[in-house]
């Protein structure tokens, strides 16, 4: 049998295409290797990670004038509530809700029947008191009565005197009458009811003679903001074309029970419209800028929650986190507070952005302007 074996030549070329492409990638390995092989300062570096490209704008902050929105009710400042010194039966009501009323008008009265037998009894025991005072002090004369007869004799004089002045009292005020000028805005009574004393008859207020307020309640956030003596305008529905000017006459220490608002009162100032008590209006006051506020354009502001946000500041080549909180939203900007003047504030690319991230700052962004609202 005869057994042929291949030449040196016929292996390799029976062999060689492997033997080629195993040897290119031995040597591709080795390469690769040989550097790492080296000493130190031989080594590659790993590349950087990607940066996010971002705009930024100086932190300027200074005090920011802003306005508060606040519906109310107009009023005046002296409205009162009309009632009887003494209880009884109403005996009649000259006046309607809404009619005009003139100082010392009668208003309302009651029958005086009672209260006529109550003074006459007033009278009666004061003539009797002073009887028995003359007579103790003739006896006492003729040292008849001892001292401590006449004395208890004057002091029941002394009490039924004032017996009887009160007693006349309030037959004086079992009528009502007005203390100004002005209109009488509700009628709670009509003739023939009965009626404690003290209870409300009527309610007026002093428009003829006092300025227009305008009542309305403010949120703990907004009180915070107003002081006495802020300038506001104010308009009524009744009245759209009339702008009416006001300032803060007081605000409330304390928050209303049934609406949990701080009441405040705006005083209307010089001539307006013909107003009426309970109209409906809207005053704009104006607050002073009296924090450091940053107007910043909305694109900067991140992650909005009631009165708070985000925003990214450039610091070294990263982006830092602040939490701000905001204070009035603008027709192009948001004023807030937090950022400290000088700082870079991230105004383009912050929706990209991780506490942390790398940053490269394109250009600069021109100081935004907002527009008043």
């Amino acid at each position: 049998m005869n057994t042929h074996t291949p030449t040196k030549p016929e292996a390799m070329k029976h062999h060689g295409p492997f033997r080629t492409a195993g040897g290119l990638l031995l040597l591709a390995l080795l390469s690769g290797l040989l550097p790492a092989c080296g000493t130190g300062g031989a080594a590659s570096e790993a590349p950087a990670a990607d940066t996010i490209p971002v705009r930024v704008m100086t932190v300027r902050s200074a005090p920011q004038a802003m306005t508060v929105e606040v519906p109310g009710l107009f009023t005046t400042n002296d409205e009162a509530a009309l009632s009887f010194l003494v209880g009884g039966i109403v005996q009649q009501v000259k006046v309607q809700e809404g009619d005009a009323v003139k100082a010392g008008q009668l208003l309302a009265t009651l029958d005086p029947t009672a209260i006529n037998t109550q003074l006459e009894q007033a009278q009666l025991a004061f003539d009797k008191a002073e009887r028995d005072q003359q007579r103790a002090q003739a006896l006492f004369a003729d040292s008849v009565a001892s001292l401590q007869t006449l004395q208890n004799a004057r002091t029941a004089l002394d009490l039924a005197r004032q017996q009887l002045t009160a007693a006349r009292y309030a037959r004086q005020h079992a009528e009502i009458r007005a203390d100004g000028d002005g209109f009488v805005l509700r009628k709670f009574v009509n003739p023939g009811q009965l009626v404690d004393a003290g209870t409300p008859v009527l309610l007026v207020n002093g428009a003829g003679r006092g300025p227009w307020m305008l009542e309305a309640g403010l949120s703990d956030k907004d009180w915070a903001r107003v002081r006495t003596g802020d300038s506001a305008d104010v308009r009524c529905d009744a009245f759209p074309d009339a702008v009416m000017h006001a300032v803060v006459e007081s605000r409330s220490m304390g928050a209303d029970p049934r609406s949990g608002t701080f009441q405040v009162k705006l005083r209307i100032l010089g001539p307006g419209p013909r107003l009426a008590s309970g109209l409906y209006g809207k005053a704009t006051i104006h607050v002073p800028g009296r924090d450091s506020l940053t107007a910043i354009p909305y694109e900067a502001l991140l992650d909005g929650d009631g009165g708070h946000g985000l925003v990214f500041l450039a610091d070294g080549g990263k982006a830092r986190r602040l939490p701000v909180a905001v204070h009035e939203l603008r027709a192009d900007s948001a004023l807030v507070s937090g950022p400290r003047p000088g700082q870079q504030l991230i105004v383009q690319g912050g929706p990209y952005l991780n506490d942390g991230s790398l940053i490269r700052v394109e250009r600069a962004t021109a100081d935004p302007e907002p527009r008043e609202p």
